[in-house]
């Protein structure tokens, strides 16, 4: 994704004229386009007026539930003490017209926040070429999202993930490709090429597979993960992170050492319940692990894009890609 910072009305038409860009390369009708012009005029426009400042990513996605242009707006500023309220047509806190929130609900094909008093917000807004209006209807089985960002002042991100449902489990692949830049991009992207030529191989199969595949690149750190109704059953090679967060707690998962694509590491495979409604958290090490979902009240019910921005917001080292993958367990499937 492409982050742009906000900081004064300059920046409102440059996140709205990138984000036309994104969409017009999505393949956006012209109707959708004007749609999402209007949701990132709004989106940025609201940040300078509630926070002062603050990031919108943009970028493209694809997921169970269609395909289209996100944008996320994160920020720190005094955040939102009553949600509901802010929605009404009218209501301002800044001496506008108070149409801002509820226009960006209105204009987006999903659409969801997280606000905290004194510890920012963040939003998420969806633009498909359907119909506005949609409430957020997660998959039967599985919802994911995620985003990768590149390291300030690069245009490449030597970050990568990817994640695909099938026969009722679910399989996603994060990679990190060895230092930055575009020499890194092109490992992490050949992992995930060799994760798509995958179907339903067994995780350290999986990763004898892709460590082959990275070879002839600098190499990436890599891990796997399934996830069906017998738990999140997890492999990884190198500093990559990754969280089961259930109700009565969260379990770090395990990670070996070594470098996929280079060195020959033994991997094992290790299994985390994960039943209805647990979360499983993957980032890069461009994110610190020290966060806690209990610190953000509500957040585990919102939208994973938007529980992994919230988490690359506060998390970020912002001196490395980041990437951060959410994944939530609905309701209990058979698997095939």
């Amino acid at each position: 994704m492409r982050v742009f910072a906000v900081n004064d009305q300059s920046h409102v038409a440059e996140v709205r004229r990138e984000a036309g860009n994104i969409g017009r390369k999505a393949g956006l009708p012209e109707d959708d386009l004007g749609r999402l012009a209007i949701v990132a005029t709004e989106l940025a426009t609201n940040q300078l007026k509630h926070a002062g400042h603050g990031e919108i990513l943009v970028g493209v996605y694809e997921d169970a539930t269609g395909g289209g242009v996100e944008l996320v707006g994160i920020d720190k500023g005094p955040g939102i003490r009553n949600l509901d309220e802010s929605f009404r047509d009218g209501h301002s806190t800044a001496g506008s017209a108070g149409q801002g929130l509820g226009s960006l609900r209105r204009q987006s094909d999903v659409f969801d926040i997280a606000s905290w008093p004194e510890r920012g917000t963040a939003i998420l807004a969806r633009i498909t070429a359907r119909k506005p209006g949609r409430s957020y209807l997660p998959p039967a089985s599985y919802s994911w999202g995620g985003l990768s960002v590149p390291l300030p002042g690069e245009d490449a991100c030597g970050d990568a993930f990817s994640v695909r449902c099938e026969h009722g489990r679910l399989s996603a692949l994060v990679a990190d490709g060895l230092g930055h830049g575009p020499v890194a991009a092109t490992a992490s992207s050949a992992a995930v090429r060799a994760f798509a030529g995958l179907n339903g191989t067994a995780p350290v199969d999986a990763l004898r597979i892709i460590h082959d595949a990275l070879r002839p690149t600098r190499g990436a750190a890599v891990a796997l993960l399934r996830l069906d109704d017998t738990g999140a059953h997890y492999a990884g090679i190198g500093n990559i992170a990754g969280a089961v967060v259930r109700s009565e707690g969260m379990s770090r998962m395990v990670s070996v050492s070594g470098t996929a694509g280079v060195t020959q590491t033994k991997v094992r495979v290790f299994t985390y319940p994960a039943g209805p409604g647990a979360l499983v958290v993957l980032a890069s090490d461009g994110v610190m692990t020290n966060w806690q979902l209990d610190a953000y009240p509500g957040l585990k019910r919102a939208h994973p894009t938007l529980i992994a921005a919230v988490l690359f917001r506060d998390f970020s080292r912002r001196r490395d890609d980041a990437t951060v993958v959410v994944i939530r367990a609905e309701h209990a499937v058979a698997t095939s």
